[in-house]
């Protein structure tokens, strides 16, 4: 997805010792709110164990892989997904920079999903231990780990919400404007993006055909609500999207109202 950490401007009391590709880096607002808010940058060093960049398709952890570390998204963007029993895959997420991954493997130390890398991604790999050893003593880091695991639980009830009560194209409508908002909040366009997941994995997520996927993208570019030129997606009419997906639940509200007024 874009790497968008140009538009990302340090603060002015931020610690001058922080590395200069720390302060490039599409997770620097969440380093600086998690680890860099005592001043002291060498916390970056003992709580980072390295730096690693994955191709499109390398796994970053697998589901029942023992929990050794956290990644924080320097760039690019990540895929998370589960097994059935029958065998079946299903995508529960797309992370983009600047997002923490492995949170939910702290209770059990064990990964319960698979993590694979959508594209040319890079990845700080943050020791579990030392992280725990650190936040046991910083209240201002267990603040933060409860607010990213707010967000989360957060982004399971959407989840669920939208696969349970819209159509097709109220789904993807949803999704597009999810991913807008996601970029938003780490200082990116939220306008105009790269989509690194496929049409298939983007199916897959939202409980719809890929065949459908494409053909419900080729009509909201016929439409205008869209462009789309290889991965990079254009949202001309942010409005018109929402309208799809909150008219159709003004409509569901007001129906269900009439019949409790006829009952």
């Amino acid at each position: 997805m874009t790497k968008c950490s140009s538009n990302i401007s340090p603060a002015t009391d931020d610690p001058v010792d922080v590395p200069l590709d720390c302060r490039d880096c599409g997770a620097y607002k969440l380093c600086m709110s998690l680890w860099l808010k005592t001043g002291d940058a060498s916390l970056l060093e003992r709580v980072v164990k390295r730096k690693h960049v994955f191709k499109r398709g390398d796994v970053l952890y697998r589901m029942g892989q023992p929990m050794e570390y956290m990644y924080v998204i320097r760039g690019g963007s990540v895929k998370t997904s589960v097994s059935t029993e029958d065998g079946q895959v299903q995508v529960i997420g797309f992370h983009i920079v600047g997002e923490l991954l492995g949170l939910n493997a702290i209770e059990s130390r064990q990964h319960n999903c698979e993590a694979q890398a959508t594209g040319i991604t890079s990845v700080c790999e943050v020791s579990i231990d030392r992280f725990e050893e650190l936040a046991s003593t910083d209240p201002a880091i267990q603040h933060e780990i409860l607010k990213i695991m707010s967000a989360e639980i957060h982004h399971s009830h959407e989840l669920l919400l939208l696969l349970g009560k819209h159509n097709a194209e109220e789904r993807l409508a949803t999704f597009l404007l999810s991913l807008s908002q996601q970029f938003a909040r780490r200082h990116c366009s939220a306008t105009e993006f790269d989509l690194s997941m496929s049409r298939s994995d983007i199916g897959n997520h939202l409980g719809i055909a890929e065949e459908t996927v494409c053909r419900i993208f080729a009509r909201f570019q016929d439409d205008g609500l869209i462009s789309s030129r290889y991965r990079r997606v254009k949202l001309n009419d942010l409005e018109r999207l929402k309208q799809i997906v909150y008219h159709r639940r003004t409509s569901n509200a007001r129906d269900s109202v009439d019949r409790q007024l006829e009952a």
